[in-house]
C-alpha cells in the first residue's frame, strides 16, 4: 500500500484535521485571532468570523508562513471554508501537516 502523504501523492484534494491558531482578515479590517480545523492544499476550514463577507478576498497567517491570500467558498453554521488563491505546495502542505500533528 502506498503512502498517501508522500509528497508525489498529495493532490489538492488531500485534507488534514489540524487545529491551528491563526490570523485572518478582508479588506482594511483588523487581524482576527481564527482556529484552522482543517486543511487541504488547495484550501482550509475555519471558525465562523464575524461580519465575514464571502465577496471580499481573506489573508490568512498561518505560523511560521507568508501571509496567504485565500477566497471564501462557504459559510456553513459556525464554519468558513476558502480556496487558496495559489494551492501550497506539497512541501509545506507535509511540513504544516507533520507540524500540527506534534
Amino acid at each position: 500500500m502506498q503512502d498517501v502523504t508522500s509528497l508525489d501523492q498529495l493532490d489538492r484534494d488531500t485534507r488534514v484535521g489540524v487545529s491551528i491558531l491563526c490570523e485572518v482578515r478582508q479588506g482594511m479590517r483588523p487581524w482576527k485571532a481564527a482556529r484552522l480545523d482543517d486543511l487541504s492544499p488547495g484550501g482550509f476550514r475555519i471558525a465562523w468570523l464575524s461580519d465575514t463577507r464571502d465577496d471580499m478576498p481573506l489573508r490568512i497567517r498561518i505560523p511560521g508562513l507568508q501571509m496567504l491570500g485565500a477566497r471564501i467558498c462557504w459559510v456553513r453554521g459556525t464554519t468558513v471554508g476558502c480556496e487558496f488563491v495559489e494551492p501550497l505546495h506539497p512541501a509545506v502542505f507535509e511540513h504544516i501537516a507533520r507540524a500540527a500533528a506534534n
